[in-house]
């Protein structure tokens, strides 16, 4: 039988029942890409393995959070959602509430989203608005108005969002054929780290897997409160997908990492463009700044000694590349401007 999406592929770990009708636009089933250079580069030469959630609908990891929360809302007879969103899940909620022929409304804070991602939002027929803050005042407004008005919060703190988030887990069990040793990955608002030791933790308990892997969190330096031990009231970082202060699943992001023994960091900046430059460059793979976060956490952490040749790490990779273009142009060297001739081009390129 053809895919079907991720609801209809796991149902039996999944919150739904007959009566649920599913929204889906086949999110999930995506790519774990093996990445030899990379593996090369860290210190102890791991095999590092690329869960590029890029190529999901929308591009980035939150539509397998936002078919259960859209079908859910379905379910229950709402008739809008609403999100707060740097802009990944403002495009999720948008084309899944579309799918559904539902209201979508979008908070952004102002100024600080992607082009990509806030076209995604409009183009699919979201009420976009946005907010004189940042991610943290907008998800205040949203958790207010939910609750005195019939709209459906899809942000992670609705736990429908971290049900279907944890198939990424069960994807990469079933692609490795086990369990990896560890797991890297950015950490914004920390819940797609709950969702996928929540998955984890499920696939032993089913008997899927006989051991759990160390999860490894990496933020942002200027947007790392779960490191600091304290909110972050003005986050700043090219990250915009993870600059938040005030993480919505602080709590359970901690558990995760004390849980299985992992750790959660931060990287700089330049780390994580250094990163976001050998994926594209070194790998092929091309995602936005966000999901560089945990390649740079572990060539960070590397050199401390932790890994082994016989290691398998899997980095999540959040988003795909076109959802910052900007980034990518002003993180590259402008094109050479030669005459439209054989002689200049091989001249040009040393040929």
């Amino acid at each position: 039988m053809a895919y079907q999406g991720l609801i209809e592929k796991y149902r039996e770990f999944l919150p739904v029942s007959d009566k649920t009708p599913v929204i889906t636009l086949l999110e999930g089933n995506t790519p774990l890409i093996p990445a030899p250079r990379i593996s090369r580069l860290i210190e102890g030469n791991p095999q590092i393995f690329l869960k590029y959630e890029g190529l999901n609908p929308t591009a980035s990891f939150k539509d397998r959070g936002m078919t259960m929360a859209v079908s859910k809302a379905v379910e229950e007879g709402s008739r809008a959602v609403m999100c707060a969103s740097t802009g990944n899940t403002s495009a999720s909620a948008a084309a899944y509430a579309a799918r559904a022929g539902i209201d979508a409304i979008v908070l952004i804070p102002k100024g600080a989203i992607a082009l990509g991602k806030l076209a995604q939002a409009l183009m699919h027929g979201a009420k976009v608005v946005a907010v004189d803050g940042n991610f943290d005042d907008a998800l205040r407004l949203v958790k207010e108005i939910t609750s005195k008005y019939p709209i459906t919060l899809v942000n992670s703190l609705n736990p429908y969002r971290i049900e279907g988030q944890k198939s990424g887990a069960f994807e990469i069990c079933e692609q490795l054929g086990g369990s990896p040793d560890f797991q890297a990955m950015p950490v914004g608002n920390a819940g797609n780290i709950t969702a996928y030791w929540k998955g984890y933790q499920e696939f032993r308990e089913a008997g899927k897997i006989v051991r759990l892997p160390e999860m490894l969190g990496f933020q942002a330096e200027g947007a790392a409160p779960i490191v600091r031990g304290e909110v972050v009231e003005k986050p700043e970082t090219i990250a915009t997908a993870i600059r938040i202060g005030n993480p919505a699943s602080w709590r359970q992001a901690e558990l995760a990492r004390d849980e299985s023994g992992g750790l959660i960091d931060f990287v700089s900046d330049v780390e994580i463009l250094e990163a976001y430059q050998l994926l594209a460059s070194g790998e092929g793979v091309f995602v936005e700044p966000a999901s560089a976060a945990g390649v740079a956490g572990l060539i960070k952490v590397a050199r401390t000694g932790m890994f082994k040749e016989t290691d398998k790490i899997v980095c999540i990779l959040t988003g795909h590349g076109l959802k910052d273009p900007d980034r990518a142009i002003n993180s590259s060297v402008e094109p050479p401007v030669v005459a439209a001739t054989v002689e200049a081009v091989v001249k040009e390129i040393g040929y």
